[in-house]
């Protein structure tokens, strides 16, 4: 993956899904510790914007997922129907 693709911040180093429609790092984030778990955040009916990267939490190197999300109902949504494999 290039560089130029990796988004780093205070807390995570992020590295956005190609699948995304916005790459935009949202208000609302949901940090998931599977790296390797299928999201498709299509399926949660979310109704404002939202992208997934891979990451790495900086603070303690664990890698998994980031759900960023534009409205805060929808992170209550996400949380409520996400259910790991």
């Amino acid at each position: 993956m290039a560089t130029s693709q990796i988004i780093t911040t205070d807390h995570y180093k992020l590295f956005p899904s190609p699948r995304n429609r916005h790459r935009t790092i949202f208000l609302y984030e949901v940090f998931l510790p599977y790296p390797y778990m299928l999201i498709d955040l299509e399926n949660y009916n979310l109704k404002g914007k939202y992208s997934l990267f891979s990451a790495c939490r900086l603070a303690d190197n664990k890698m998994g997922q980031m759900v960023t999300l534009e409205l805060p109902e929808d992170k209550v949504k996400f949380k409520a129907g996400f259910v790991p494999d």
